[in-house]
This record gives structure tokens, C-alpha cells and sequence, in this order.
């Protein structure tokens, strides 16, 4: 299989909107081979239930946006939906034989990098976790009323500060992987396939959720405005009134959460910043002015707003976990698949992607 290049688009103002793909529509018109009853049908399927998904993303309040059972939830349809256009590829009956060369490319150049950012964001939510340690060791040196423990307590709060606020480096990356897969959202023309024309379209509306979701992620936990991006798409796809209502109130809310000045973004994190400074004021004084009743409340607050943020940590990382692991299956069945017919690629890992580590 001949590898090719392909373009990157890589805007200067990351508030502009992105105009580097074409007309999804352009391949459904009536040039070339017809779409079936059958098919129409299973297209049609296909989108209602992604605008399904992304009328269930719409936030009920501002306070949902950035909070990490959001976040789940985002990850989840995610996951859904990636294993949804798997069930379509089934029932359209197309063999991978039948694959044009450009759809395999863009699959894999998708899939690898949906790998490293899924391992972007893996490392983001293992550091915040890691944090959690910091946390409970503050909350068992506070058993004690001993002074020398107020010194050891206010030095670990300093320490899980530090560890929160570093760089991560994995992070800083993400604007590349993001610009990646914004160039993917072109579309590659279909000839004489009415089942590829189906498959095109209903993988156009996979990877724009999959950008969208990817890239408030990225300015979630890079804590730049950068990484948001704003994806425009035609207004006569069944799901575009979904998604642009669900872009444009989640993209506003996140660059009214970036320019704040919060300390952290994610809301659970924000709330375990505001026990951490509250308990810091109470201990850091001497310890016959520290108030045992305020302590204990100080204590007990920060107690149960870390279980809370490392809850919805836990969750939240399955979640991100489940979809590598389907990304990573649907790149190995493909692939072993073009092994079995012998069309196997001489570069497996995509044409514009790092291989994968993780």
C-alpha cells in the first residue's frame, strides 16, 4: 500500500472557527452509486443516536461543566460511540478487502492518535491521584494536637500545592495530537461505493464528537484556552443543532472558568484547593491559638472533599482507560485483518504518528 502525506491544518487564533474539511453531504449526492432503502435506514439510525448523545451532554447547569461525572459521562459516549460505528461497519457487510486505502490511513493516523492523548490524559489523572496520598497523609499527621505535627501537616499541604500546579509535559503535547485530528475531519472522497459513502459520513460525525470531547480535556487539565478549539459543521446534519448548542455553551463556560484565575479547573480539584488554603490558615498558626472545634471542622472538610475528588478520579480514569482499550482493539482488528488478505501496510502506526508509548 503506497503511504501518502497529508496536509495539517494548524490555525494561528484557536478561537477562529476551523474550516479545513469539506461538505460531509457532498458524497451522499446523487452522482455515482444510490444509497438503499437498507442503507438510508442504517445511516439514518446511526445519527439520530449520536444526536441523542449529544443532546445528553448538554449541561444542566454551569456548575456540571468541568466536573469530573461530566467528564465521565463525555468519555462514556465516547466510548459508545466508537463501539457503535463498529456494530455499522457489521451490518453494512463491508469486508475490509473492500476498504479504499485512503479510509484505512485515515483510521489508522485517527487511532494512534487518539492513543497518545488518551495517554496524555492518563497521566494528568495518576498525578492528581497520586496528590490524594499527600492529602490523607495530612489528614493522619492532624490525628494528633501534637505542635511538631501542625509543621509536619502545613509542609505536606506545601507539597501537594507543588504537585498539583507542576507542568505535565504529556499535556503540553496535546495541541499537536488535537491538530492531527482536526486535519482527519476532512473527508475522503467515495466513489462508487454507496456503503462507503455511509460508512464516511457516519465516521465524519464519530470524529467530531471525539475532537470536541478530546479538546475540552485537553484545556481542562492543560488549564489553557489554547487546546479549545471550535469545530463548525453543516447545519444540515440531523446532529449539528445538538452538537453546536453543546459546543457553544460548553465552550463558553470553559474560557469563563480559564480566565478566572482559579487555581485549578477541574471542579472537584477547586473545591479540595479551597479546604487545603482553609486548613493551611487554621494550623499554620501556634498551637495555642488553633481553635480545636475549627480544626476538626477544617479537617473534616478537606476528608470529605478529597474522597470525592479521588472517586470521581477513579471513575473518570476507568472511563479513559475503557476507551484506549477500545481504540487499541478496533486498530488491531483492522490490522489483522489487512494481514489476513495480505494488504497489510508497510507503516502500520498511521502517516503522520509517533508509535505509541505508554
Amino acid at each position: 500500500m503506497t503511504v501518502k502525506s497529508i496536509k495539517m491544518s494548524r490555525p494561528q487564533d484557536p478561537h477562529r472557527p476551523f474550516f479545513p474539511f469539506g461538505n460531509p453531504f457532498r458524497m451522499m449526492s446523487p452522482k455515482g452509486s444510490r444509497l438503499s432503502p437498507k442503507l438510508v435506514s442504517l445511516l439514518a439510525d446511526f445519527e439520530e443516536t449520536l444526536a441523542e448523545r449529544l443532546r445528553k451532554l448538554m449541561p444542566k447547569d454551569k456548575d456540571d461543566i468541568l466536573n469530573l461525572s461530566w467528564m465521565r459521562l463525555a468519555m462514556e459516549s465516547l466510548c459508545e460511540t466508537h463501539n457503535v460505528i463498529k456494530d455499522l461497519i457489521t451490518e453494512l457487510e463491508l469486508p475490509v478487502s473492500d476498504w479504499d486505502e485512503k479510509w484505512i490511513d485515515v483510521y489508522l493516523d485517527i487511532s494512534v492518535n487518539l492513543l497518545d492523548i488518551c495517554i496524555a490524559f492518563s497521566s494528568v489523572l495518576t498525578k492528581v491521584s497520586q496528590g490524594h496520598l499527600l492529602l490523607q497523609c495530612v489528614l493522619h499527621t492532624l490525628d494528633s494536637s501534637s505542635p511538631t505535627q501542625f509543621g509536619r501537616a502545613c509542609s505536606s499541604l506545601d507539597n501537594w500545592r507543588e504537585h498539583i500546579s507542576s507542568k505535565n509535559p504529556r499535556v503540553e503535547s496535546c495541541r499537536s495530537i488535537l491538530d492531527n485530528l482536526v486535519a482527519s475531519l476532512d473527508l475522503p472522497k467515495v466513489k462508487n461505493s454507496a456503503k462507503g459513502k455511509v460508512l464516511m459520513r457516519a465516521m465524519y460525525g464519530v470524529k467530531v464528537l471525539t475532537v470536541f470531547v478530546c479538546s475540552i480535556f485537553a484545556a481542562a487539565f492543560s488549564g489553557s484556552a489554547k487546546n479549545l478549539l471550535e469545530l463548525n459543521v453543516s447545519d444540515t446534519l440531523p446532529w449539528a443543532p445538538a452538537f453546536s448548542a453543546l459546543q457553544a455553551n460548553v465552550n463558553a463556560e470553559v474560557r469563563n472558568i480559564l480566565s478566572s484565575g482559579r487555581a485549578t479547573v477541574l471542579n472537584e480539584l477547586e473545591a479540595v484547593d479551597g479546604s487545603v488554603k482553609k486548613l493551611y490558615e487554621v494550623i499554620q498558626n501556634e498551637v495555642d491559638t488553633v481553635e480545636e472545634e475549627l480544626l476538626q471542622k477544617s479537617v473534616l472538610d478537606l476528608g470529605k472533599r478529597a474522597d470525592n475528588l479521588s472517586q470521581g478520579l477513579d471513575h473518570l480514569t476507568k472511563a479513559v482507560d475503557g476507551f484506549f482499550k477500545i481504540v487499541l482493539s478496533g486498530r488491531d482488528a483492522l490490522l489483522c485483518n489487512l494481514r489476513a488478505t495480505g494488504t497489510a501496510p508497510d507503516i502500520l502506526v498511521g502517516r503522520n504518528a509517533e508509535p505509541v508509548r505508554r
